[in-house]
């Protein structure tokens, strides 16, 4: 694989400086992106940059994950409008940790271009302040560092020190993986240019040698508008923060528009594959979107857990059996009661036993009143766990709680309500 061919026709390629074509053709490169962990999760938006790593070890070269330890207790000015709110020592280590888990299941961490991780605290938990300036702050001038975009766009609206220092780091962390690593080349967003130039900039003049940089395009929604966040937020690769199915709905519910560059920017399929089924789904972008969904979901997610998704879509969205019902797990159920309007009652009314009448009125407002009860009950319309009821004064008790602890209410198909018991 032509890694640089591979970034073009995906579409994914933004700049590169002179020379890296024939670094890359001639030899195995070694290469990083930097990641802060100032999330308690990597995002959708990490994804692109995930993508850039996977491609670049599938086309035989070796990737670095640098951590940004050091570099997460400052704060990176790129793209930002204003100062980050520093995070807490304890917060960022504990943030690193977990991405650093989240990180292996994308990449390859064995064979001869086995994936590192490098945290960059390393570079620096030794060094004091005045090491630092001698050191790192001589290598750029002030004027130098002001000419980034990163920088020049804030001097007006106010930067900080700590922040204008940001890019010195940076470049120095370069310096030190060329150093330590034999690393040539840095790679991230567009948005990060001024950064890793930087970086070049800092070992041709410290060491002598030569260092490249490549960036990929900033992805963003066809309305203009940012890639990877939804009503409810961000969506996370962490299941706890944003569940599979929630995942999985972020490809389906994407705009038709979209799903073209998505898929060249995330699938793992080659270009002939990608381009056949191009062609094929034209006129189709939804089953694009179902394929889409299905593969980011299996890769971040599990294959269990793109099975749960069907399931959880099945129970909400078609005519779903009692089967299907009964065959979820607590995890998956508790995705649907997430997913619809829900309650969380006590053990103790089920144990008792109580009847379907006040359950639907009293104890969960999906019906007003005994009357409206007796004629949806009559109209067939009512169900728990799937199960019609027959008479108003049905009771409902602990015995038909799934795994003791959930039970679906339904009037006709689409109004549901999972009851929470605890």
């Amino acid at each position: 694989m032509d890694f640089l061919e591979e970034l073009r026709w995906r579409n994914l390629l933004q700049d590169i400086t002179p020379g890296i074509e024939e670094e890359l053709a001639s030899k195995k490169v070694v290469a990083y992106i930097g990641f802060d962990p100032t999330a308690p999760s990597l995002t959708i938006g990490n994804f692109t940059q995930i993508m850039l790593l996977k491609l670049f070890q599938l086309s035989g070269h070796q990737p670095i994950i640098v951590m940004g330890g050091a570099t997460g207790r400052v704060g990176d000015p790129s793209g930002k409008d204003k100062e980050r709110q520093l995070k807490s020592y304890e917060e960022l280590d504990s943030n690193l940790q977990f991405q650093m888990r989240q990180f292996e299941k994308f990449l390859s961490f064995d064979g001869d271009n086995k994936a590192l991780f490098v945290n960059n605290l390393d570079f620096y938990k030794e060094m004091n302040v005045l090491t630092f300036l001698r050191d790192v702050g001589k290598t750029l001038t002030v004027s130098y560092m002001t000419s980034k975009e990163s920088v020049r766009r804030r001097v007006d609206t106010g930067l900080s020190f700590t922040e204008f220092s940001y890019q010195l780091l940076q470049a120095y962390d370069f310096q030190c993986l060329y150093e330590q690593y034999g690393c040539t080349l840095q790679m991230g967003g567009s948005d990060q240019w001024g950064n890793i130039t930087s970086g070049t900039e800092f070992i041709r003049r410290n060491t002598g040698g030569k260092a490249y940089a490549i960036t990929i395009k900033l992805l963003t929604k066809t309305d203009g508008s940012k890639f990877g966040k939804s009503e409810k937020g961000n969506i996370w690769l962490d299941p706890e923060m944003t569940s599979p199915y929630q995942f999985y709905q972020f490809w389906i519910n994407s705009d038709d528009a979209d799903i073209a560059q998505y898929y060249r920017y995330f699938t793992l399929h080659s270009q002939a594959e990608i381009e056949a089924r191009e062609k094929e789904l034209a006129d189709n972008p939804r089953e694009l979107k179902r394929l889409l969904a299905e593969e980011l979901t299996k890769r971040v997610h599990s294959e269990e857990a793109y099975e749960a998704v069907l399931k959880v879509s099945q129970l909400l969205f078609a005519k779903a059996s009692k089967e299907v019902l009964e065959s979820m797990d607590t995890d998956t159920l508790s995705i649907v009661a997430n997913e619809i309007p829900n309650t969380t009652l006590s053990k103790s009314i089920f144990e008792e036993g109580i009847s379907i009448t006040e359950l639907l009125t009293d104890q969960t407002s999906m019906l007003s009143s005994n009357g409206d009860v007796r004629r949806a009950i009559k109209n067939n319309a009512i169900a728990v766990n799937k199960t019609k009821m027959a008479a108003h004064d049905a009771i409902v008790n602990s015995d038909q709680l799934l795994h003791g602890k959930y039970i679906l209410l339904e009037n006709g198909r689409k109004n549901k309500f999972m009851v929470v018991v605890e």
